[in-house]
């Protein structure tokens, strides 16, 4: 006898036993459309097989479950209560307690909250309430002293970033007694963690071909920060975070944009916290399934993705639903005359000349090495417009110096950075020129109190008001200050590089309008007219409101893709 139950996107069938006629009956319907779920033990078949799903009903002598009506429309259930008592520092908000509640219940999941929501803080609270000691913490190398800060902070726990003076003691400060949490940067897990890789006959790299440090065995928890960064499973990267994570207790994935691009984004994130299977049953299933097809190009069945990462192993949260009283967050776009208009014109006439040259050019080769010259022209465009606009940007910024005010500048080449640094010497620089320890100097002078020194995100206790530092400017690439990183003591930030892609904007965005911020944000962007800038910005918005349904937004090389498209359909003048 079988169980036949309704759900929003299938049928779970159940055998009472194990019966060899039912499983070939099943087996007999399209692969694409069925699956085995081996945590539920139970075979999905996707509603559109109803008519052989009533054929094994009548055929074995099946019992039919209706769907709940909470099933019948898709709703995600509320997110679990938190009923025990977690002594952290500070205290949990409501939201932030469901998260450790839903961690908690669920052991290998991915936090998807907006950036500024506290996602360490959970992670933190969750594997503090499991006692899933040791603790390993993956992170970018930027990050991993703000992981250590946070420990400190949040549950009174020291946390060691592994480096070179501690690459072969560490494990005894764990065996002492002595350390419990340890950091680590992506580029660090094959030097901390990895004894030998034996490449294959055909000289493709595979986890099996790894030979890992048994050290990984002691850990019991492992928490990925910025996990969308081993979106690609194919690289080592992401095949040793998976072979780290393998048979943890606990495994946490942390993330405000876990699809960059399409759903295949998600494939190598749900094999590192273990989810695939009870996700989608297997690889083939979930691309064939929400990837339109093994190549992954396409995005398809959306809803019922949605639907299945909710109620197994994913939350998010967004700002305006759980911070209603995070003060507002304002746009504004300048638009520049450029002061390098001849330079300007010159370099666009050479992108406009190279694009009618490989107009036709299809090849899947020339194709690639077209995107890459095409990104190149693209940030020599960009570089001019952003030399040209620094006239109207140092208004902007003595205005704000002017009132006694604070402001974040974000940008991408180091001329740029130096430009800023040159007319306004005491600005703080946060760039991929300074050493880890200059930049956590740099948001703390930034943030810091000058009457106690200590910073705004932590000034609660104190008998005073927070006095901000004399440093009222700080300048950052987008790369390396546009995640992990509080920058609250500021409301005004000023853009002078565009990213590629709107999931940076809502990052570096999100260093101001997060928790602890007083004021309502202004995030000024610099445009230069009738340059790059404008049709960057534009694709920016169009991938914008595509995130909003999709969870998913471009990166460079589509970017790339589709300012050549656009360029040839005539949308876009150079």
């Amino acid at each position: 006898m079988i169980t036949i139950y309704q759900k929003p996107f299938g049928f779970h069938i159940k055998l009472d036993k194990w019966n060899a006629d039912i499983i070939a009956d099943i087996k007999a319907i399209n692969w694409q459309s069925r699956k085995y779920i081996e945590a539920e033990r139970v075979w999905e078949v996707d509603l559109s097989h109803k008519a052989a799903v009533d054929a094994l009903k009548i055929r074995y002598g099946g019992r039919f479950v209706e769907q709940t009506e909470e099933e019948k429309i898709g709703e995600i259930p509320p997110m679990p209560k938190l009923t025990i008592d977690i002594p952290t520092r500070l205290p949990l908000r409501e939201y932030q307690a469901e998260g450790v509640a839903y961690g908690m219940e669920k052991l290998h999941f991915i936090n998807g909250d907006a950036p500024g929501l506290g996602k360490s803080f959970q992670t933190i609270a969750t594997i503090y309430a499991l006692n899933a000691w040791p603790a390993l913490i993956i992170c970018p190398a930027s990050l991993r002293r703000n992981w250590q800060l946070e420990w400190e902070k949040f549950v009174g726990i020291k946390a060691m970033i592994l480096n070179d003076s501690v690459k072969k003691a560490w494990p005894t400060f764990y065996e002492m007694g002595m350390c419990k949490v340890f950091i680590v940067n992506y580029e660090s897990l094959k030097k901390y963690f990895v004894l030998d890789i034996v490449k294959n006959e055909k000289g493709k790299f595979k986890l099996s071909n790894v030979k890992f440090n048994s050290n990984i065995n002691i850990f019991e928890s492992v928490a990925i920060d910025e996990l969308h960064k081993i979106k690609d499973p194919t690289t080592m990267v992401s095949k040793l975070v998976r072979g780290v994570c393998a048979k943890k207790k606990v495994v946490i994935g942390l993330t405000g944009t876990p699809i960059v691009n399409k759903p295949k984004d998600l494939v190598a994130q749900l094999l590192a916290i273990g989810q695939l299977e009870a996700v989608a049953g297997n690889y083939k299933h979930f691309m064939n399934r929400y990837c339109g097809g093994m190549a992954g190009a396409g995005a398809t069945n959306l809803e019922e993705l949605n639907y299945k990462l909710k109620t197994t192993c994913f939350f998010q949260r967004l700002k305006k639903d759980v911070l209603k009283d995070l003060p507002d967050k304002v746009h504004q776009i300048v638009y520049c005359d450029i002061t390098t208009r001849d330079e300007y014109n010159k370099a666009s006439s050479d992108l406009a000349n190279y694009l009618k040259e490989n107009k036709d050019k299809t090849d899947a080769e020339v194709a690639k090495s077209m995107r890459g010259e095409v990104m190149v022209k693209i940030g020599i465009l960009k570089q001019i417009s952003a030399r040209g606009k620094m006239n109207e940007v140092s208004e902007y910024i003595e205005e704000i110096v002017d009132a006694d005010e604070k402001v974040g500048v974000f940008l991408h080449h180091k001329e740029i950075a130096n430009f800023v640094k040159e007319k306004f010497p005491s600005t703080l620089l946060y760039t991929g020129s300074q050493s880890d320890e200059e930049k956590n100097k740099a948001v703390h002078d930034f943030q810091k109190c000058k009457k106690c020194d200590i910073r705004f995100e932590n000034h609660v206790n104190c008998d005073h008001e927070h006095v901000p530092s004399n440093n009222k400017i700080i300048a950052l690439s987008t790369k390396a200050g546009g995640v992990g990183l509080t920058l609250t003591a500021a409301s005004r930030m000023a853009v002078i590089e565009l990213p590629w892609h709107p999931a940076d904007c809502e990052q570096i965005e999100s260093r101001f309008h997060r928790m602890s911020q007083k004021n309502s944000v202004q995030c000024t962007y610099f445009l230069g007219k009738d340059t790059i800038d404008e049709h960057i910005y534009d694709i920016i918005e169009k991938k914008r409101a595509i995130a909003d349904t999709v969870l998913g937004v471009s990166d460079d090389r589509k970017f790339v893709d589709d300012f050549i498209k656009d360029y040839n359909d005539g949308k876009i003048k150079l």
